[in-house]
C-alpha cells in the first residue's frame, strides 16, 4: 500500500491519462491498484478527478476499490463529480459506486456537482440515488450551493426533483439571502417565483433586499421589490433605506424610494437616512420624497 517510486509513476500516468504507462504497471504486478499517497489518494481517485475514462475503467477493471475514501473523505465519485465528469460518474455507478460517502465538511457528491454547476452531473447523481436533501455540517444545502454560485439550470434541476427553497443554513442564511448578496438576479426571480421567502432574515438581522441595497445590486433589488418585500425596521435596527443611502448607491435609493420607503423612518440609532450621507444626489431624492409624503 505504501508509496513507492513505480507506485509515484502509477499516480503520475493517471493524472496524465497515459493509459499505455498505467497498463504496463499495474500488470507488473507491482504496483498495488489501490496504493495510497501520504493523503490516502488513490490511482482511481487521480483519474477520476482528471477526467480519464480509460484509465479510470482500467483501474476499475484491475479490482480498484471504487468507495475508497482519502483521509479528507472524498471518493473517485466526489472528484468525478467535483469535476464534472458525467462519463466516469457514469461508469463509476455502473460499479457499483456510492453517493453516501462524506468528507470533512459533510460534502458529498452531490453537493460538490452543485457547488461547481455541473447541471448534467447533478442528473446523473439525482438518478441513481443521491439524496436531494443533503447538507453540509454547516446546513448548506444543494440549492443553497448553487444558488451561491448562480447555476440557474442546477436550480431548476433541484426545484424540479423537490429540493426545499428556503432550506436555511444553521446561520439561518436562506438561498435566496446568498444569491441576493453574490448579485445573481436570474436566480433570484426563479427562487421568488418558486415560493422563496422574500424577507427571510439570517440570524444577524439581514435580509436578502438589505443586502443587495448595501451591495447595489439593483437587478436583484428590482426582483426582490415585484415581491413586495418590507421596507421598514428590521430586527436588526435598520432598514434597506438606510442601507442604500449608507452605501452611496443613488440609482438603489431612488428604487427604494419609488418602491415606498420612507425617507422619514429612523433607525434604531434615531438617524433618518438623510443624517448617513453628504451626498447631493441622494439628499435631493430624500428631499422630493418628504415633500411629496407631505402633500
Amino acid at each position: 500500500q505504501k508509496e513507492t517510486p513505480l507506485a509515484n509513476a502509477a499516480f503520475w500516468a493517471a493524472r496524465k491519462g497515459n493509459l499505455a504507462l498505467l497498463q504496463l504497471l499495474l500488470n507488473s504486478g507491482r504496483v498495488d491498484v489501490d496504493c495510497k499517497d501520504s493523503l490516502g489518494t488513490t490511482a482511481l481517485m487521480v483519474a477520476s478527478y482528471y477526467g480519464h475514462i480509460d484509465c479510470v475503467r482500467e483501474l476499475v477493471l484491475q479490482g480498484a476499490d471504487i468507495n475508497l475514501q482519502r483521509e479528507s473523505g472524498a471518493t473517485p465519485l466526489f472528484f468525478a463529480a467535483q469535476q464534472g465528469h458525467n462519463d466516469v460518474v457514469k461508469f463509476l455507478f455502473s460499479f457499483g459506486a456510492s453517493t453516501e460517502f462524506k468528507n470533512k465538511d459533510g460534502g458529498t457528491a452531490l453537493l460538490a456537482a452543485c457547488q461547481y454547476g455541473h447541471a448534467k452531473v447533478v442528473e446523473t447523481l439525482l438518478k441513481h440515488g443521491a439524496n436531494i436533501h443533503d447538507q453540509l455540517y454547516d446546513g448548506a444545502s444543494a440549492i443553497f450551493l448553487a444558488a451561491q454560485g448562480g447555476y440557474l439550470d442546477v436550480i431548476r434541476l433541484l426545484l424540479s426533483s423537490g429540493a426545499k427553497v428556503n432550506q436555511p443554513r444553521q446561520d439561518g442564511t436562506a438561498p435566496l439571502w446568498i444569491a441576493s448578496q453574490m448579485g445573481h438576479s436570474e436566480v433570484v426571480r426563479v427562487m421568488l417565483l418558486r415560493g422563496a421567502e422574500r424577507d427571510a432574515a439570517r440570524d444577524d438581522g439581514t435580509t436578502a433586499l438589505l443586502k443587495a441595497a448595501i451591495k447595489g445590486y439593483n437587478n436583484v433589488i428590482e426582483e426582490l421589490l415585484k415581491f413586495s418585500p418590507t421596507l421598514g425596521l428590521l430586527k436588526n435596527g435598520t432598514s434597506a433605506l438606510h442601507a442604500a443611502v449608507l452605501s452611496g448607491n443613488v440609482r438603489t435609493v431612488a428604487l427604494l424610494l419609488e418602491a415606498g420607503a420612507d425617507p422619514c423612518l429612523r433607525n434604531k440609532a434615531n438617524e433618518l437616512p438623510a443624517e448617513l450621507t453628504k451626498n447631493e444626489r441622494i439628499l435631493r431624492l430624500l428631499r422630493a420624497k418628504e415633500k411629496q409624503r407631505k402633500s
